[in-house]
């Protein structure tokens, strides 16, 4: 399509919603002369607007009566100044409260209104102005229909920025960098910023840090407090011993440091554990003591907790809540974040009444935290990784909505850019839960990427969406998401190619792309490969071995698109230069499974690698007729015989079989809910960063294995069987894989143990016998339990054999 055609089809369609007016020429006007009320709100409806128009707005301190256009800026409690028809016209929309402000756009004089409820409802107002603006080259205009009134739900709405190597950008940002990125989450209304100090579960630095870490959270600081804004520290305790006097003064020494560095600071957020485990006693004996260093520095600064601990017992939790309860004078209220094992409606009803809840929502990864994506294909968990480009936009409003009445709002765990239209989606939740996604998306592309390409990035984004959604290989919904960024990267400007939030779009399209034809390939190699061996004959072993070998290599002899996987490296390297983003280990210095999901741009789809290694085994053996057993076993390998049932918890057609008695739109975080998990295990390993084929001792495992079903904490696993045979009786086959290494017991609906607490995480199948009693009605349900303490219990599959 023609450039010019396109760009015009663009904007005809988007003049058809609301008529404008051009205010391209416009002066600000303010009565405010108080610096804390303004701050830096004038400065940045200048530099924004001048970003994108290349038009200079100058300031006035009289009220233009020339009949050009102007934006007038003023408190609601000081509104002398402004015309008396303006006067009228703000009185009239509803009441705003605190950070709330009212807009007006005045068409017969070209003039709109920002009006305060103070000096953050002027920086709000500027921001939702700057949204709804349609911004070109030296053109400016405005909607004659913007009117509104509005204050936000909740008083918390912030997202961690920390700078740290484990984070897969912001350990690259420069001062500016970070100035403009809390700046841009200021304008979706954001209010606060939680940084971290120095010392975290993390090396000190890294090869991308500009400044040293110390240097770079003052800097943080102090753009926050210029801006208006609160400023957050999570402060994990590191320490070795927090009851030894040496080692607390070592501790409360590096305090002193941190807490006066930092120009100011409103919060301090201690998480229980992840990392820090310490019991309730010795931490609050220690947070007593570390508070009398932050008043210090910031008389004003509260210490909030968190109920964060991976193997948590009944015993901890009393004791913490006792803490909570106490009313600490330095005590500012608890935190709601990943790895929390009690509801958040339950800490509500716990706790006194009085004390706050504020959420610490993991917006960041894809599995193996707070909110995964429900039902992920293991396609995109073993490419995509945990940490990927990930735009969310109905899973976050889903996940905000199911659980924002419980606290007093969020500040949200990031890693890094990869999360970026989940933090401003979920700012606009914050201020307005009912804030439909799509205005969100409407807004954040027209800031971003010009009014142009307003519906086509908006749409896009909630494509990307729908691209994680659901079977890789019938997902047909990938293709025509790449055409729809293709068109428009191939009508776009030389300056919006360049543009990283583009970049991280295109990107994810291309990478979508490519992974779900290689599924599709190698899916179809690895049935060749077993076409070959279903045909052996005896005496030819070892020839079908070879030939199967042969198709199986098929796949990385013969790649496929390898202009979608240049592309991908391609913009990796831009995003790289440009925001820092560290899309591999080896060239842009990533930390593994901390967004370099491009390293795993080739990981086999198939069960090659296992496959492979069977094959090579059996091709060892001396005798044919063994060599033929074996070659047969591995072809049936989930074969649960005559009448029997075969189920793999990874995968949907077997997902009807976990019970879930409560909903993921009312239970995203799984606390009383099953959900997927991923990973296979090795010995003596809890945490491996990217999910492969290998566990155990090392041995190359079937792919099955890396996905199962699972609970956490002490919820129990249920799975059940309605349609056995009742006069039969059953042995059951289990395979345990997953991330947690758990001691898990298993009973039936009737009581019966199959098997006592038994750990898990050492191999992976066991074997049952199955009571007749248990299956006698021709129904079962199989409930697993682990022990107190533990992380979940956790299931692959299931053969049930008659016997």
């Amino acid at each position: 399509m023609n450039k010019i055609l396109f760009v015009f089809l663009l904007l005809f369609c988007l003049s058809g919603f609301a008529q404008t007016i051009d205010i391209s020429e416009a002066r600000i006007y303010t009565s405010i002369s108080d610096k804390q009320v303004l701050r830096r709100s004038v400065e940045i409806l200048q530099q924004e607007v001048k970003k994108r128009s290349r038009l200079d707005w100058p300031l006035f301190n009289k009220l233009p009566s020339d009949g050009k256009p102007y934006v007038g800026i003023a408190l609601e409690s000081d509104l002398s100044a402004l015309p008396t028809k303006v006067r009228d016209e703000i009185r009239k929309l509803p009441a705003i409260a605190a950070e709330g402000f009212k807009l007006l756009v005045m068409p017969d004089t070209k003039a709109v209104f920002i009006v305060g409820k103070d000096a953050r409802g002027i920086l709000y107002g500027v921001g939702r102005l700057l949204r709804k603006m349609e911004m070109s080259h030296t053109l400016v205009t405005v909607p004659t229909t913007l009117v509104l009134a509005t204050s936000p739900k909740y008083p918390v709405r912030g997202h961690q920025l920390g700078y740290r190597p484990k984070t897969n950008a912001y350990d690259a940002f420069t001062v500016e960098q970070f100035d403009q990125y809390i700046r841009e989450l200021a304008l979706f209304g954001a209010n606060s910023i939680e940084i971290l100090p120095p010392r975290t579960d993390d090396d000190a630095t890294s090869r991308h840090m500009k400044l040293p870490a110390i240097k770079m959270i003052a800097e943080q600081a102090r753009i926050c407090k210029e801006y208006g804004l609160d400023v957050w520290m999570w402060y994990p305790n590191m320490g070795s011993n927090y009851t030894h006097p040496d080692s607390i003064q070592k501790e409360l020494k590096e305090r002193h440091e941190i807490f006066s560095t930092v120009s100011q600071l409103d919060n301090v957020f201690v998480p229980g554990g992840d990392p820090g485990d310490l019991e309730p006693d010795v931490m609050f004996a220690w947070l007593g003591k570390m508070a009398v260093v932050l008043k210090k520095y910031h008389p004003k600064a509260k210490i909030w907790v968190s109920p964060q601990v991976f193997r948590p017992t009944k015993k901890w939790f009393d004791a913490f809540y006792s803490h909570i309860n106490r009313n600490y004078p330095w005590f500012g209220g608890v935190v709601f974040g990943p790895w929390v094992k009690m509801p958040v409606a339950e800490i509500r009803k716990v706790i006194n009444p009085a004390i706050p809840i504020r959420h610490y929502p993991d917006i960041t990864h894809n599995y193996s935290a707070q909110y995964p994506v429900p039902h992920w294909d293991l396609a995109y968990a073993m490419t995509l990784g945990r940490e990927s480009i990930n735009p969310r936009p109905h899973d976050e409003k889903m996940i905000h909505n199911a659980l924002d009445e419980y606290g007093v709002g969020s500040i949200s765990y990031s890693e890094g850019t990869n999360d970026d239209v989940n933090k401003f989606v979920w700012s606009d939740q914050d201020w307005n839960p009912d804030m439909p996604v799509i205005e969100t998306l409407r807004d954040y592309a027209r800031l971003f990427f010009g009014p142009e390409y307003q519906e086509p990035v908006a749409q896009g984004l909630v494509a990307l969406e729908n691209n994680l959604k659901g079977p890789l290989m019938t997902n047909e919904s990938v293709s025509r998401t790449l055409m729809q960024w293709q068109t428009m990267e191939n009508n776009a400007s030389p300056e919006l190619l360049q543009n990283p939030r583009f970049q991280m779009g295109l990107i994810r399209v291309y990478y979508d792309a490519y992974t779900r034809r290689r599924l599709m390939y190698e899916t179809e190699v690895e049935q060749e490969a077993k076409d070959i061996l279903e045909r052996v004959r005896s005496g030819s072993s070892l020839a079908t071995i070879q030939r199967a070998k042969t198709a199986l290599e098929k796949a990385w002899k013969w790649p496929i698109l390898p202009d979608y996987r240049r592309k991908c490296f391609a913009l990796a390297d831009s995003l790289y230069r440009s925001i820092g983003a560290q899309l591999t280990i080896s060239k842009h210095g990533a930390m593994s499974g901390r967004g370099n999901f491009v390293d795993n741009i080739d990981i086999p789809l198939n069960d090659a690698p296992y496959l492979l290694d069977q094959l090579s085994k059996i091709e060892k053996l001396g005798n044919e007729t063994e060599r033929l057993q074996k070659i047969d076993q591995l072809l049936r390998r989930t074969d649960p015989g005559l009448g029997g049932f075969y189920d793999h918890f990874g995968s949907p057609e077997s997902w009807h079989r976990v019970v879930s008695e409560v909903s993921w739109e009312k239970d995203p975080g799984s606390l009383q809910s099953p959900r997927i998990g991923f990973g296979v295990g090795l010995v003596g390993e809890e945490w491996v960063d990217e999910i492969k084929a290998t566990g155990f001792k090392g041995q190359v495992t079937p792919r099955v294995w890396m996905k199962q079903a699972k609970t956490l904490y002490d919820q129990p696993l249920k799975i059940a069987y309605n349609e056995l045979e009742p006069q039969s009786s059953y042995r059951m086959k289990i395979s345990y894989t997953g991330r947690f290494r758990s001691r898990m017991k298993l009973t039936t609906d009737d009581g019966s143990v199959i098997h006592d607490f038994l750990q898990t995480g050492e191999q992976p199948i066991f074997e049952f016998d199955v009571p007749q009693k248990a299956t006698a009605d021709g129904k079962v349900t199989f409930i697993w339990n682990c022990g107190e303490g533990e992380r979940g219990s956790q299931v692959t599959e299931i053969w049930l054999m008659k016997k």
